[in-house]
């Protein structure tokens, strides 16, 4: 299991507001099915590699679709094979390093 966070800009529109492509790029990861958590700078999804990079490619095109005349697209993906990982484990291993019960 592998986790992303995703982060999409998209520039030369007529609003500086990204909400409704953020909310766009929701609607996009939720019908892959896949778990996912939105951030205030970003969204951290869930999935195989294979379905992170399929659903980054398709949240990618999206503020295209929608008028974008141009879309810088950050991802970083921890693949991790040893066991399973989920949202919400890194930061939970922290709390327990730092003695912070939730």
């Amino acid at each position: 299991m592998a986790l992303m966070q995703i982060t999409v800009v998209p520039i030369g529109t007529a609003n500086p507001s990204v909400g409704e492509f953020v909310a766009r790029t929701q609607k996009v990861i939720e019908a892959e099915g896949l778990a996912y958590e939105l951030q205030d700078m970003g969204t951290v999804v869930e999935g195989s590699a294979e379905e992170l990079f399929r659903v980054a490619a398709k949240v990618h095109e999206m503020p295209f679709a929608k008028g974008a005349d141009r879309v810088v697209t950050q991802i970083t993906v921890d693949d991790r094979r040893d066991r399973r990982v989920r949202i919400g484990d890194k930061v939970k291993s922290v709390q327990e390093r730092l003695g912070i019960t939730g």
